[in-house]
């Protein structure tokens, strides 16, 4: 019995060891893993870990002066055990391990939470960098200011609320320029409302919030009207240029603010003629054999005021031999002396027929009841038909291919 016992004992003796020597192999490899690090393919020479670091950002320094300013890519010492071979700036890191030198104790530093790391690469901010504005750069030759602005309509109220954003780039009578902004909601032009004045400025800020009152069914048959003014030092009014923007192009809805900008446009000064005038644009594109029309806006029209308007619109015609070719027609807008459209038609056209074709734009008023009445109408093409500035314009039309040019036109009866 006392053999046995012993035998026992020296048997669990024997286990206890092993298993003391398994746990103490597992814990010795894991501690090992944990501090161990990976080298370059150039492996720095010196063991200290501070001095490894900076190693590597003189490295960096030097790549930055090959380069454009980059920021590093660093793997840190936990992620050492991964393969990270065949890296994208055709570095290659060695698959054998050097035991990692931990810092001396103290307080730890940036170069001492670095240490053991190593750069894989680099970042190019450049790459996430928001793209410029360039409606704060960009303006065309003989550009008179440019004006931001926003929209938003309240449904349930029927509130249209408008932001003045800030005016750049005006161009003033005189030295100095101190400018307000009137603004209009067409085709009311009795009353409008006011921006305060900001002195001495050329890029004036507003950020200031007008509300009109307009109901759903009307709002997009309204237009807005910005008129720039400049006050000089006996307090006259001097108009700098207008922004004219109709609504009817726009989806206004109330959880989406709408942020727009325009160029000013002088305005035309000169009397209206006896019918009343129209402005549109004409371009026509050789290659595709295309011309186009854009019916910009109408001013001075003498409406049937004893009939009840419905709407006034425009009715675009191709003419080739003085027979009728094709004919389109903006939206009507609500009577209106002064309508705006912004509409755009194209026509096929060839380019031996632009000595035969021309065009015809009417301004048609619809009457309840009875047929349309004609307000005036203007007819633009070659020598054939036209003369003076009807023809001007199509001439310089085939001259500038594929460029819009836009001019007045005085209305007249006559066909």
């Amino acid at each position: 019995e006392q053999a046995v016992a012993v035998a026992g004992g020296i048997i669990g003796g024997i286990l206890l060891f092993v298993l003391l020597g398994i746990t103490a192999y597992l814990l010795w490899k894991k501690f090992w893993h944990l501090f161990s690090y990976e080298k370059l393919i150039n492996p720095v020479k010196t063991t200290n870990s501070n001095a490894l670091f900076l190693d590597q950002a003189k490295s960096e320094i030097q790549l930055k002066s090959r380069r454009s300013r980059s920021v590093p890519f660093i793997i840190p010492p936990t992620l050492h055990g991964r393969d990270w071979i065949h890296l994208t700036n055709e570095e290659q890191v060695q698959e054998d391990r050097d035991p990692h030198m931990t810092p001396q104790s103290g307080p730890r530093s940036s170069f001492h939470s670095l240490a053991g790391a190593y750069v894989v690469g680099t970042i190019n901010p450049d790459l996430y960098k928001v793209p410029e504005d360039k409606s704060e750069t960009d303006f065309p030759d003989g550009n008179i200011g440019r004006l931001w602005f926003s929209i938003e309509y309240e449904q349930e109220s029927e509130r249209l609320l408008v932001s003045l954003i800030k005016v750049r780039k005006l161009q003033p009578p005189a030295d100095s320029c101190s400018p307000f902004v009137k603004i209009y909601l067409l085709p009311d032009e009795r009353s409008y409302l006011q921006s305060k004045t900001k002195r001495r400025t050329l890029n004036p800020q507003f950020d200031e919030d007008f509300v009109f009152q307009v109901s759903s069914k009307m709002l997009l048959q309204r237009t807005l009207k910005f008129l720039v003014y400049h006050v000089d030092k006996q307090q006259k009014h001097h108009l700098l240029g207008q922004v004219i923007f109709p609504l009817k192009n726009e989806a206004l809805t109330e959880d989406k603010k709408l942020v727009i900008w325009r160029d000013l446009e002088k305005e035309n000064l000169e009397p209206s003629s006896e019918h009343g005038d129209i402005q549109f644009s004409l371009s026509y594109n050789d290659y595709l054999g295309r011309l186009t029309v854009v019916v910009l806006r109408a001013r001075g029209l003498k409406l049937q005021e004893e009939s009840p308007a419905v709407g006034v619109y425009v009715k675009v015609s191709l003419m080739n031999h003085n027979k009728f070719i094709k004919s389109k027609k903006t939206a009507a807008l609500l009577g209106t002396p002064n309508p705006v459209y912004n509409e755009t038609f194209s026509f096929k056209a060839d380019q031996t027929e632009l000595d035969t074709a021309s065009l015809s734009l009417s301004v048609l008023q619809s009457i309840k009841g009875e047929k349309t009445l004609l307000l005036g109408r203007v007819v633009v093409g070659p020598f054939m038909y036209t003369r003076g500035k009807e023809l001007e314009h199509w001439n310089e039309m085939i001259s500038k291919p594929k460029e819009l040019v836009k001019r007045w036109h005085a209305l007249c009866h006559s066909t």
